[in-house]
């Protein structure tokens, strides 16, 4: 325990940065859901929202990107994986940049004309900065960007039962795949070595460099004294020695599953309660309604919960499956303000397979 909280002060300020990302980019998504919340931004319509087979597809998906990225990575195309990913963060980037860059034309211009292709010239412009100079900061404003956009796009495509089934299978995948196949320190590893923005970089030092970083990083643990040297009278105090990883990662996935409950929530729960009113200068964005919006900063408190309790593990310096921390804590926090708002009746809808 005291070995934990000596890690825990070492690395405070790096697991605050990374908690100020975490919130930054639920918010960012938060202020964009309005914006896209209609029928034909759903990914499967309408009536794909309460579809558990959808869900299914999904994680098929995951799964079949992750063997693609890990098969290529082995035979050697890095060039296809990077091609790839940055082709498809280039078109999630505009489901953030287009709200924001039409609510500038509209306050400084008094038009949202052409605002889309703005957004498009602006996204191009960031990634060719990110391919050209992927250092940390840059992949961090990418990162946020991208999941802002993706937490928003699914949240809304999905009622708040879905996407818990879809939250809890992830959490046990994850689990698996960095404790029992470790597959998924394969990946990082390769997102790591490539610069992607398919993690958020915290760094624990002033003057660290994310282009310095190589491919096998996740493979690295903090060397602590042994049980002997603890009970050294010679050593005293607890010390833990600063080798390991110069920064903390977390995956844009450990993100991505809380936030995206956070968007069903204010998207799918009944609009009851006072409005709060539209988003600042512009009808734009819509009207945000108190009762959801309750809940889905409950979702939130239980995600930061379970991130609480994922450091104390990280802080260790071995490489922890985020999911089922960040999920459970989410999930906890959705029912538990839920029924405090609503009671059990609204809290889970009607679902069908097909």
């Amino acid at each position: 325990m005291n070995e934990t909280i000596e890690a825990i002060k070492d690395q405070w300020k790096s697991m605050t940065s990374m908690a100020g990302m975490f919130v930054t980019t639920i918010f960012l998504g938060v202020s964009i859901q309005p914006v896209w919340n209609f029928s034909e931004a759903r990914a499967f319509g309408e009536e794909g929202t309460t579809q558990t087979s959808y869900i299914l597809l999904e994680l098929v998906l995951i799964g079949i990107f992750t063997f693609v990225i890990i098969w290529l990575a082995r035979k050697n195309l890095e060039f296809f994986i990077k091609g790839f990913i940055m082709f498809s963060l280039y078109f999630s980037l505009t489901y953030t940049a287009y709200p924001y860059i039409a609510l500038a034309m509209e306050i400084f211009m008094s038009t949202q004309e052409n605002a889309f292709f703005i957004a498009l010239w602006l996204d191009l412009l960031l990634m060719i900065t990110l391919w050209r100079y992927p250092e940390w900061y840059i992949v961090n404003l990418v990162g946020i960007l991208v999941g802002a956009g993706v937490i928003t796009m699914i949240g809304i495509s999905f009622v708040p039962t879905l996407i818990i089934i879809f939250m809890i299978i992830a959490a046990i995948y994850d689990h698996w795949a960095v404790n029992g196949s470790k597959h998924m320190l394969e990946l990082a590893d390769t997102m790591i070595d490539l610069k992607l923005p398919i993690l958020l970089v915290a760094p624990k030092e002033k003057g660290y460099s994310f282009l310095d970083e190589k491919e096998g990083v996740m493979e690295k643990t903090i060397q602590r004294p042994s049980q002997e040297d603890w009970e050294d009278p010679k050593i005293g105090a607890i010390k833990v020695e600063k080798t390991g990883r110069d920064a903390l990662f977390m995956g844009l996935g450990d993100v991505i599953f809380p936030g995206m409950l956070i968007i069903s929530t204010i998207t799918f729960l009944p609009q009851t309660g006072p409005v709060l009113g539209s988003l600042p200068l512009t009808s734009f964005f819509g009207w945000l309604h108190l009762d959801p919006l309750m809940v889905g900063i409950g979702t939130l408190l239980g995600g930061l919960m379970g991130y609480l309790g994922l450091m104390t593990q990280v802080a260790k310096g071995k490489p922890q499956a985020g999911l089922p921390l960040l999920n459970g804590g989410a999930i906890l926090g959705y029912f538990i303000t839920g029924l405090i708002v609503y009671g059990p009746s609204d809290l889970i809808q009607q679902i069908s397979l097909f």
